[in-house]
């Protein structure tokens, strides 16, 4: 076999995976932008029912969020859940 046949696969390899981290990186980029998105929304959502004279806080709805990503992703979805809460009300 000659040397170039050995190098084909390889190059072929880490353009493929430099393709896959280049994807990566826009999908971590709209992770990001959403989830500021989110956290001004929810921000937003607790103001709005404090000015309204309620709390800011819903238990009930934080738990639904909780249960979602739980079902969705075991223990790592509730502990990102609980990122994203904190994100969008600050720590409790």
């Amino acid at each position: 076999m000659s040397g170039t046949m050995l190098t084909e696969p390889a190059a072929d390899a880490q353009a493929h995976i430099a393709a896959l981290r280049a994807r990566i990186d826009e999908i971590d980029a709209t992770l990001i932008q959403l989830w500021q998105e989110r956290a001004q929304i929810s921000q937003e959502v607790g103001s709005t029912r404090v000015a309204a004279g309620g709390t800011r806080l819903v238990l009930s709805c934080e738990r639904e969020i909780l249960d979602r990503f739980r079902s969705a992703h075991g223990a790592d979805g509730t502990q990102l859940a609980l990122l994203i809460l904190r994100a969008g009300r600050g720590p409790l």
